[in-house]
């Protein structure tokens, strides 16, 4: 099979431009083309505005700001021609199928022979968009339907035709899977396919149905966001960050696309109001604001809601809604039956919606597994309807459709009091629509830990942390504290997974979790409770089992690696730095965070940025350019927006590797613990040579021009001087050290503690510490 080593997209729109720095983001050649705008002395200005926009949108596109020399752009005038060595071209223009078909004909005139050729629709069937069109051109032929933003929305949905040739669409299955980090959800060729199909009827449903009953928007945000299993922007949230202004021409496309008796349509209208804020600017977040917009009252920003019934903003208010408060208790049962009229707008909203999905299979997808895939990953549901079903009964449900005179689908009717996921011998199993259960099916390479879970007991653990066998004598270290905070639990449990699995015979160990974070650092209630009450040496005990436990694992009998995906901040950033390799998911953000709450990283953290510093390519060579590299990192709490740019922060090394998919991660963890343990031998502890007062000297230089001009605050001075110490190997009760001194790791761990603990005391850094436990955000004093 051909492996597609270049790809051309043609529309550099939003969807566009967002798909081109995906491919970019795989390591992949791309072009980009749009029209030439009339009279235009620079006939690429569309693609070319498109790719400079990707390097400022935020959040970014781009992995890294280099992915975009990856990006070629070009027109569709004078560049047809360049898609001669293209071997997959994803056309992303306007939803009119004159348009489509029209440019499918010219691409049959430059296309190599055995090119891919697909279209991002969103609306409109594959036999149509084929229509008059050659054999061949079918059989190159597929629908990929991306989410937007493309880089962070892991659904790709995709249909085929009956003509489709197989080879192609295996191609494209594996291209957008291992290199684009897609999941991929088969569709049936049907109007919105399957998470905009159902996506939208929730979408027009909650925003009419609250006009029709007089619910506010925060008091509907607050009952169809997290009790419903929904992200917390809830659905006027959702439709301000997608843009009001998508709203009409979805209307528009399924009105028109849909029979007259489907359910969509019995909603209504779109609500007037819609054409209104549209009509006034009000588009969104990407406008002046939408449902909810920012207004800048006296210098400072208040945040704003619509009145729906007279289209006037006032401030919100966050009220508490009684039958969301009911949801908190007594699940999602409790929010849809609360006598409330929030109560009763969320059971009509929800239960049309789960009505809807249930009746729409086998119509849109083959299996119910598929359908709540899509919602859960094109949508951020929790979970999908049928998974929401299960929580709620099928027989409940079916009991409450009833009374309220509702139709009960006929799969829902079919499982008959059944739930439509269930476990048996280790797997799992969804209801199919002849109404047996069948095993869900995983893709060659994908391993999950929630499988591992169901087919075998942990081998040991305690409530914070859990060790689970992953076969072929490979163990996979789990946190499952709130946030996968680290505590003095975990650290327990880790150091016994250092003493005992080599003795198993285990031949290395991942440290992994399914969490949305990896880590978001240690639990610093814990911190700020010890500075309280001023118990030093309870903090000094922490710290000290920390990084014993973190050197232990770094210099073991066997090879230990991160498998870290979205959030790994200070502690969790100091687990990755003592593994032995590291697997991330494209999507980690990794960083050393501990200024912001007033400390400095104390569990090697420091250590090893010094290390790093002293043996990287990427940094001169010598004692000074190491220390002020750390020192600018952690100073600064530098986040890596992106596993690429984790490497180039030191957090990653050159030979760690990057997943693309989420769902392959654990396995090449696993993979690259077992190729390490074939001649694995332990490193040997480092050694540091550090100028001490020196270094102090020309740090503190640039620590006072930040603090003269206000970019530092009196207590960033505080906490750098700290950091200076540490870094310069001259800190708290030591004698002033020589360059020529050889100075070990130990030493360096203990100035990260003595700075730690001093600064833990100051009343500056308990603010910072309670500031950040009762806001989520840094406090600037």
């Amino acid at each position: 099979m051909t492996e597609i080593k270049k790809v051309a997209v043609i529309g550099s729109g939003v969807m566009g431009s967002g798909i081109a720095a995906q491919v970019a983001n795989a390591g992949i050649d791309v072009i980009l083309l749009d029209i030439v705008p009339e009279g235009s002395q620079n006939r690429n200005v569309v693609a070319e505005g498109a790719i400079a926009k990707l390097l400022k949108t935020k959040p970014a596109p781009l992995m890294h700001k280099n992915n975009a020399s990856l990006i070629q752009s070009g027109n569709l005038e004078d560049d047809l021609a360049k898609l001669s060595d293209c071997d997959w071209i994803i056309e992303v223009v306007i939803e009119r199928l004159d348009i489509k078909q029209a440019l499918y004909q010219k691409l049959q005139d430059h296309r190599k022979q055995g090119s891919i050729v697909s279209s991002n629709t969103s609306t409109l069937p594959l036999q149509m968009l084929t229509e008059g069109q050659s054999k061949e051109f079918k059989q190159d032929f597929m629908i990929t339907h991306f989410f937007n933003p493309p880089r962070y929305m892991r659904l790709l949905e995709i249909v085929v035709g009956k003509d489709t040739d197989s080879a192609q669409e295996k191609r494209v299955r594996e291209f957008v899977d291992i290199k684009m980090g897609k999941s991929i959800v088969d569709c049936n060729d049907t109007p919105g396919f399957i998470a905009n199909r159902i996506g939208t009827y929730w979408l027009h449903a909650a925003v009419s149905k609250a006009v029709k009953q007089g619910i506010g928007v925060e008091e509907a945000d607050a009952v169809l966001s997290r009790p419903a299993g929904v992200p917390k922007t809830g659905v006027f949230g959702l439709v301000d960050l997608v843009g009001v202004d998508l709203m009409p021409y979805l209307f528009k496309s399924f009105d028109e696309a849909l029979p007259e008796d489907d359910p969509f349509k019995a909603i209504g209208d779109m609500p007037s109001i819609v054409s209104t804020m549209i009509d006034d600017g009000y588009i969104g977040r990407k406008g002046k604001g939408g449902f909810y917009r920012l207004n800048n009252d006296g210098g400072e920003k208040v945040k704003e809601v619509i009145d729906l019934q007279s289209g006037s903003y006032s401030k919100a208010r966050h009220p508490k809604v009684k039958a969301a408060i009911a949801a908190k208790k007594g699940g999602l049962r409790a929010l849809l039956t609360h006598d409330s009229n929030e109560g009763r707008y969320a059971w009509d909203v929800l239960a049309g919606t789960l009505s809807y999905a249930a009746a729409l299979v086998p119509e849109i997808a083959d299996n119910i597994e598929l359908v709540d895939r899509a919602m859960k990953l094109g949508y951020n549901w929790k979970k999908g309807p049928f998974e929401l079903i299960d929580e709620l009964g099928t027989d409940w449900f079916i009991e409450k459709l009833e009374a309220k005179q509702l139709p009960v689908p006929k799969i829902l009717s079919m499982a008959d009091g059944r739930k439509f996921y269930r476990e048996k011998n280790g797997l799992l199993q969804y209801l199919s629509v002849e109404g047996r259960h069948e095993d869900v099916q995983r893709q060659a390479g994908v391993l999950l830990l929630e499988d591992v879970k169901r087919k075998s007991k942990r081998l040991f653990g305690n409530s914070q942390a859990s060790v689970w066998d992953l076969g072929d004598g490979v163990a996979c270290f789990e946190f499952h504290s709130k946030m996968n905070s680290l505590n003095p639990l975990i650290m327990s449990a880790l150091a016994k997974a250092n003493k005992v699995l080599p003795r198993q015979n285990f031949k290395g160990m991942v440290i992994y979790n399914e969490g949305s974070n990896f880590s978001v650092g240690a639990n610093i209630l814990m911190l700020l409770v010890a500075a309280k009450l001023r118990l030093g040496f309870a903090m000094r005990w922490i710290l000290r089992q920390g990084q014993f436990t973190f050197r232990d694992m770094k210099y073991g009998k066997f090879p230990v690696v991160a498998a870290p995906s979205g959030l790994a901040l200070g502690g969790g950033c100091e687990v990755i730095l003592h593994c032995n390799a590291v697997e991330a998911h494209a999507e980690a953000y990794i960083g050393l965070v501990e200024v912001g709450v007033g400390i400095v990283p104390g569990w090697g953290g420091c250590k090893e940025l010094l290390l790093r510093g002293q043996t990287s390519g990427r940094i001169k060579k010598g004692p000074m350019p190491a220390i002020m590299n750390a020192f600018e990192t952690i100073a600064m709490a530098k986040v890596s927006t992106s596993a690429q740019e984790a490497r180039d922060l030191l957090f990653l090394n050159e030979t760690d590797g990057i997943v693309m998919n989420r769902d392959r991660v654990l396995s090449s963890a696993k993979e690259r613990v077992l190729k390490m343990a074939q001649n694995y031998i332990p490193a040997e502890p480092a050694t540091f040579k550090l100028p001490g007062e020196t270094a102090i000297a020309a740090l503190s230089m640039g620590v006072e021009g930040f603090a003269k001009t206000g970019v530092a605050t009196p207590h960033d001075v505080t906490i750098a001087h700290e950091l200076m110490k540490v870094l310069s190997g001259n800190g708290v009760e030591m004698k002033d050290v020589d360059i020529n001194d050889e100075l070990d790791e130990d030493y360096i761990l203990k100035l990260e503690r003595d700075a730690l603990v001093k600064l833990s005391a100051t009343k500056e850094s308990k603010a910072r510490i309670s500031h950040m436990l009762s806001t989520g955000k840094p406090l600037r004093n």
